[in-house]
């Protein structure tokens, strides 16, 4: 029930949300999903690890099929996606907490500077 409720709630958050709302959203999962998967390595759950790391991936893949590659910045992010989807596949593979850990400071690094950037855009200061 809680969780018919919950998704409920996401979905209506994802359908209302703005482009940069979404990215955020997926920022989000990202960090969720790849703590959920910390765990389950540091637990030996390698089945689940590895699916909540597929999931991460993925997250990466549809934040590089977003960009507009135009921009300098768009190349340089999708450089950076790749290259930590490359870093979530070695730890499938190899089940390293420190390679994990460096992929989850990424991702929280950029949901805090998009949650920052939201700030800005709405009129509020980026504290």
């Amino acid at each position: 029930m809680q969780t018919n409720i919950q998704d409920k709630y996401l979905k209506v958050q994802v359908e209302t949300a703005s482009p940069g709302e979404l990215t955020h959203l997926l920022y989000q999962e990202l960090v969720r999903t790849l703590m959920r998967a910390r765990q389950m390595v540091i637990q030996k759950d390698y089945q689940i690890s590895n699916e909540l790391l597929h999931k991460g991936r993925s997250i990466l893949f549809e934040l590089m099929s977003t960009l507009d590659m135009k921009y300098d910045i768009s190349k340089d992010l999708y450089a950076l996606y790749e290259f930590y989807a490359k870093c979530i596949a070695e730890v499938i593979i190899n089940h390293e907490i420190d390679m994990l850990d460096e992929v989850i400071d990424f991702a929280k690094g950029m949901y805090e500077t998009w949650k920052q950037a939201l700030q800005i855009v709405k009129g509020g200061s980026a504290e």
